[in-house]
């Protein structure tokens, strides 16, 4: 059996695997379905010592959201508007806690194309606004070993 062992002062980058180039270009975000979103901040500010900064309404997917910050990446928390939203359709069926994983993409109309054409089936024809005005897209968790993975274009 081989292992390989990482030294923080030796990056991993290389030779991408399956031979195809990387589409993702660093880890955005992961989000956590929340059924109370004040008492979420308080929990992760007293505990970890995180901080919001940026919150949010988005009427469109049916949520309240906080992002808080951790290194170059954040926590997103998303707590339903109403019991028809997706966050409170997912709370419902699997509880709360991990809902998706976020990738940042450069091109994200380019990135869907490409993962359809490797048979990844990815949730909207074209993508919607996300938090800050970002552009997102999801691809399916059941073409993607049972995780929603999140494509993320930050806003210019």
């Amino acid at each position: 059996m081989t292992t390989h062992s990482t030294n923080s002062a030796t990056p991993l980058h290389s030779t991408p695997v399956g031979g195809s180039e990387a589409l993702l270009t660093q880890l955005d975000h992961v989000g956590f379905a929340v059924p109370d979103l004040e008492v979420a901040k308080e929990f992760y500010g007293r505990v970890f010592g995180l901080k919001v900064v940026h919150e949010e309404v988005n009427e469109a997917q049916g949520v309240r959201e906080a992002m808080l910050g951790v290194g170059d990446s954040c926590i997103q928390l998303l707590a339903p508007l109403g019991p028809e939203s997706t966050i409170a359709k997912f709370i419902d069926r699997s509880g709360p806690g991990i809902q998706q994983v976020a990738y940042r993409v450069t091109d994200i109309r380019a990135v869907a194309a490409t993962l359809r054409e490797r048979g990844i089936r990815v949730l909207y024809d074209e993508p919607k606004i996300g938090t800050a005005g970002s552009l997102v897209n999801f691809a399916h968790p059941k073409d993607c070993g049972g995780v929603l993975i999140e494509l993320v274009q930050p806003a210019n």
